[in-house]
């Protein structure tokens, strides 16, 4: 058996809300323990859920993988203490995280778990991590490239990725253009010239090291950002997040008052099969009228349809709420209701409903929603968004799974980890 590398550079005080996190050398702590700013019990959750904190303070973290042996790894998008993706290990099993391992020297947001590999992302790469019989990285410090210069831009960096069944990696590259508008105009590009690099889901091999981008096949287009991904299992297909576009009242006041601009377009959620296409930037997706919208930049007025070959979303939620996590949960801990539904991290709020930072659930049933979608775990902000009095105080993020079918949830503003239980009543 190979050597394990890992070290322990942190241990977590009696408080789960509380951690050291410590340097390399293991001799001095990196950072003070750091209270969490909310506290767990005021999570709002359907009855029967509870809601802990495992960790808080672990700087900006994104999306997180369990391994087998239930160790959790969270990426950080800006590293901490010079590492981008932490290790929390609950050792003695009494709910609490004893070890805090920091590795891997690259910022960014995707992370994902299959069969023995551990795969992350940076904003230009893709690495991947062998894991042990256990679950555990062997080389912590010695990733395998798998994929190399993907396109980087000013906005949108992050690459999230999804793994299939059959050694296939999913990574999105997202437009740098809201509308894909010609510089210092109301107008679209026609074709947009974006669609050939961004504004998708490209697809790689897993077991293929030192691929680059022109090595990738275009899975999926039309999609503007991507930052929540999965892969469903029980329909072995990807199902994917869009932010939507903004900005109407600003470039096409005669079309869009302010309030349909805070209102539209829809965040929306698609089955994406190779090939496909969303329509973006022609058309939207507009959830009042629930009708694919042709967008103003190409004609659109806010009435006419268009892509009648494009995408329609499976499920379509309020404007701007910036849906950063997708999980389809497949565990036995919460009630048959959530089995093969999908969890959604929403990263910030929605005018319309003055509700936000949250996580929502929406039910399945044979591959497909059976239900409107609800939320499921709310209050993660702490504040009331309809009349604030203080910054908020968590910005959900990423979803996992554990091995126990509990849901574990990120925050990227100040680190915290929450894990969300259920016990019959």
């Amino acid at each position: 058996m190979k050597r394990i590398y890992f070290r322990t550079i942190g241990l977590m005080s009696a408080l789960a809300v509380a951690n050291i996190v410590w340097a390399n050398n293991g001799n001095a702590p990196a950072s003070a323990p750091k209270k969490a700013t909310v506290d767990a019990a005021a999570i709002k959750l359907p009855a029967g859920f509870s809601a802990s904190i495992l960790t808080t303070d672990l700087g900006a973290a994104r999306h997180m993988a369990v391994s087998k042996n239930g160790d959790i790894y969270v990426k950080l998008s800006k590293l901490k203490d010079g590492k981008g993706i932490y290790r929390l290990r609950d050792a003695n099993k009494d709910g609490k995280i004893d070890e805090i391992t920091g590795f891997g020297d690259y910022p960014g947001t995707g992370i994902f778990i299959k069969n023995n590999y551990l795969y992350a992302s940076s904003n230009s790469d893709v690495f991947r991590y062998e894991l042990n019989d256990k679950g555990e990285v062997i080389q912590p410090d010695q990733p395998e490239k798998i994929v190399s210069g993907l396109r980087v831009k000013e906005r949108d960096q992050s690459k999230s990725i999804a793994v299939d069944n059959q050694s296939m990696i999913y990574v999105n590259i997202a437009s740098d253009n809201d509308a894909c508008r010609q510089a210092g105009t109301g107008k679209g590009l026609m074709p947009c010239p974006l669609l050939d690099s961004a504004a998708g889901i490209w697809q790689f091999h897993t077991n293929r090291l030192n691929q680059t981008y022109t090595d990738g096949v275009r899975f999926a287009t039309g999609l503007k950002n991507v930052v929540g991904l999965d892969w469903n299992t029980k329909t072995n297909s990807l199902f994917v997040m869009q932010h939507g576009r903004g900005k109407f009242h600003d470039f096409y006041p005669e079309y869009y008052t302010p309030k349909q601009s805070a209102e539209l377009p829809a965040e929306t959620m698609y089955e994406v099969k190779k090939g496909a296409d969303a329509g973006w930037p022609y058309i939207y997706y507009d959830h009042i009228q629930k009708k694919k919208i042709l967008a103003p930049e190409y004609g659109g007025d806010g009435k006419k349809t268009g892509g009648e070959k494009a995408l329609n979303p499976v499920v379509a939620f309020p404007a701007h709420m910036a849906p950063n996590g997708l999980l389809f949960y497949t565990g036995t801990m919460f009630p048959e209701k959530y089995r093969n539904g999908a969890f959604i991290a929403f990263h910030s709020k929605s005018d319309e409903l003055q509700k936000g930072y949250l996580v929502a659930f929406v039910p399945f049933k044979n591959g497909k929603p059976s239900g409107a979608w609800e939320i499921f775990g709310d209050n993660f902000a702490g504040i009331d968004l309809a009349k604030p009095t203080g910054p908020v105080q968590h910005r959900p993020c990423g979803l996992a799974q554990g091995t126990d079918g509990s849901l574990y949830v990120s925050d990227d503003l100040n680190g915290t980890i929450f894990r969300i239980a259920y016990k019959k009543k």
